[in-house]
């Protein structure tokens, strides 16, 4: 578009002006206007009969900020406890109807980080069961079901719906049930003259677990062991891939978005994109899908990018120590569904909860421990401040009289004390929960020199080595066997070619350990088939991966040699390096080969699209295939939290996985594979 060179001078009075130029011509509006997009991402339409420039959307307006995952599935857990009505005014279902929530194990994991106990009677329910326990009838009040959509659960409510345990069923499924399974449910009701009592059934598109605004997991178990299995049939990887492609459609239902697709090329990552890409397509054909609408008047122009990758793509995230205190107390004390239980000050197990609702703990979980440590002595010296500070204001000052012409002064510091009390409490309560958790991490610290081992693995990611005395030491030192087995991993996957004899010298250090090194083994024969791969001509290279994909199914790439998908200079993870390339959308030999899927445009059999599907983008949902962590979470964050304007970013994985529990999936293969010894895996620490 041609501008009047008049008309320029009157847009840089807008205050989005910032210098710079538009982006795009978005839409020619009804009343001749024309709507553009700002490089500043600010909406801005130019009227070009009157040359009149007018701010639609600022750039940081909350409703370009329009992905708040946990916000939207909570929206959609309330309407659910409404009998999925329209909520009140208060935005809570309707108290004055009573009603029983009946749900399966899977789905109690989805409403645990959202919907506390205390809540649901503001929803109006009054009692809730899992689905397999027995229960007694209460035919006057009508029950809420969220299960998944399974046989046991179909025949289960068929069951109680025989027994005219409730006065009516309002069944939610946590995905599309399938419709074998609707047949069987419509079977069964008839059946038992029961099918009355059936009210509504709906899916409801929620079979994911969030548990921050920006964090959700699909709570698929041992999926890096499934995809990667050697004995693994089509069969079995397609399913695995239609599982993960469809709990990823329930996320993005629930956002109400149609995202452009990026992954890398080959591997499981691009199997997910194929099968979400066609899944989107599928649904979009009907006229009142699930994106219709939603997501408001900004996210029909700026639609985000889900970036797709498997765990292989950056294999020594998922090994390694961290020393931030999110990642520390999800790694060391069992963070799980934002609750951990440790040992109290005066003994006896204490249970917390770590989310969004703790402010210390949205401030903090980025810090590393000693920052952290401070913090708690800063916030505990400022709450003791203001407790003598009420207290002074209250009391009097020593020695000083009570007279009764401040009668009036008094009573207003007695009211202002009464009422910043309940705060007081509060952040009490915060400060002594982060004091004892900090206090046992400290313990185990001290006991494992997990300072020492979060150290020396960055110096080594850094390095590509590390001194073989150093090396040994480490084996031999302070830790658990588990410690020591992901010490040695991470040893493997950071050094750029396999020194025999330092590898058969940790090999007898985990030996002394009586260290399981299954694991070890399996990293070991996959970094060597790359070596293998990399120094091989092209025709005995075909050969090798004809045979290594056959045994490895898609790991062949897993550990890649040397340094390129681990850390770069700036601490940075490939992940984030990769997700900033691709939010921005510039030529970038790292990302410029990914593929690029639009379920909304015209398929295309080449996977490449023309640029503006490249970005630049300002939301993305980022995507980990066989288990994810806080580490990676906690990177992606700090990276959108630095730009500006400030990028939204949400992160998910198939599961959160702490170091040993992905380490564990590796000595599952390694024993499928016959590698290792027989010594028993190392016990957990908590």
């Amino acid at each position: 578009m041609i501008m009047p060179k008049s008309s320029m001078s009157v847009y840089k009075i807008s205050k989005f002006y910032l210098n710079r130029g538009f982006v795009a011509v978005l839409w020619l509006l009804k009343n001749g206007a024309i709507l553009l997009e700002h490089e500043c991402w600010a909406l801005v339409s130019y009227d070009p009969r009157h040359e009149i420039f007018k701010n639609l959307i600022t750039p940081f307006s909350p409703t370009v900020m329009a992905l708040n995952l946990r916000q939207k599935q909570t929206e959609c857990i309330i309407r659910m406890l409404n009998l999925n009505q329209p909520l009140n005014a208060t935005g809570t279902a309707n108290e004055e109807a009573y009603k029983i929530l009946i749900y399966d194990k899977f789905c109690q994991n989805i409403l645990s980080p959202l919907i506390h106990v205390k809540d649901l009677r503001k929803h109006g329910v009054t009692l809730y069961f899992l689905i397999d326990k027995d229960r007694k009838p209460v035919h006057d009040v009508p029950a809420v079901y969220f299960v998944q959509p399974s046989q046991v659960n179909v025949q289960r409510i068929v069951a109680d719906a025989s027994q005219s345990l409730y006065n009516s069923f309002h069944l939610n499924f946590s995905s599309s049930i399938p419709r074998p399974l609707l047949e069987d449910l419509a079977s069964g009701t008839l059946h038992s003259e029961s099918i009355d009592m059936i009210s509504k059934v709906h899916d409801q598109y929620l079979e994911f677990v969030t548990l921050e605004n920006n964090l959700f997991s699909l709570a698929q178990k041992s999926c890096y062991v499934q995809l990667n299995d050697p004995s693994a049939g089509d069969r079995e990887i397609e399913e695995i891939v239609e599982k993960v492609a469809s709990g990823l459609f329930c996320v993005l239902a629930t956002l109400a978005v149609v995202p452009v697709i990026r992954c890398p090329r080959g591997g499981p990552a691009e199997m997910v994109a194929a099968g979400l890409d066609q899944k989107l397509r599928d649904h979009l054909l009907s006229k009142n899908n699930l994106f219709t609408e939603g997501g408001g008047f900004a996210s029909s122009f700026q639609r985000p990018v889900l970036c797709l990758f498997d765990r292989n793509f950056e294999l020594s995230v998922g090994i390694q120590h961290d020393f931030r205190y999110r990642p520390l107390v999800h790694d060391v004390l069992g963070l799980r569904l934002n609750r951990l239980s440790v040992q109290g000050e005066k003994g006896g197990m204490r249970s917390y909860e770590l989310d969004s609702s703790d402010p210390f703990w949205v401030a903090n979980g980025s810090l590393e421990f000693p920052e952290v440590a401070v913090e708690i002595e800063t916030q505990l010296n400022k709450y003791k401040k203001d407790v003598d500070e009420v207290n002074r204001r209250t009391g009097g000052t020593d020695g000083a009289e009570f007279e009764g012409t401040d009668l009036i002064g008094n009573t207003k510091h007695l009211m202002n004390a009464v009422n910043s009390l309940p705060e007081l409490t509060e952040r009490k309560q915060v400060i002594d929960k982060h004091t004892n958790i900090a206090t046992v991490l400290l313990g185990e610290i001290k006991e494992r020199s997990l300072d020492s081992y979060a150290k020396k693995e960055d110096d080594m990611m850094v390095r590509g080595g590390i001194d073989r005395n150093e090396l040994l030491g480490v084996l031999r030192g302070k830790g658990t066997k588990m410690d020591k087995l992901r010490f040695a991993i991470i040893y493997l996957i950071c050094s750029e070619s396999i020194n025999q004899s330092e590898v058969e010298a940790i090999e007898a250090a985990l030996r002394e350990s009586e260290v399981d090194n299954c694991a070890f083994q399996y990293v070991k024969k996959m970094k060597s088939l790359n070596v293998s791969l990399a120094s091989a001509n092209s025709a005995s290279r075909s050969n090798i991966v004809d045979w290594a994909e056959k045994l490895y199914g898609q790991s062949i790439s897993a550990v890649t040699a040397g340094v390129k998908n681990l850390l770069s200079g700036d601490r940075q993870l490939a992940l984030t390096r990769t997700v900033e390339a691709l939010m921005e959308g510039k030529p970038n030999p790292e990302v410029d080969s990914y593929l690029v899927l639009d379920p909304r445009a015209p398929k295309s059999g080449s996977g490449t699209s023309s640029s503006h599907l490249k970005g630049p983008f300002k939301e993305a949902i980022v995507f980990m295939i066989g288990g994810g962590n806080y580490m990676e979470y906690g990177s992606l964050q700090e990276f959108a939290q630095r730009q500006q304007p400030v990028k939204h970013v949400i992160y998910g994985t198939t599961e959160i996985l702490t170091g040993m529990e992905f380490v564990e999936q590796l000595t599952v293969l390694g024993q499928k594979m016959g590698l290792g010894g027989s010594v028993a895996p190392p016990a957990p620490t908590h």
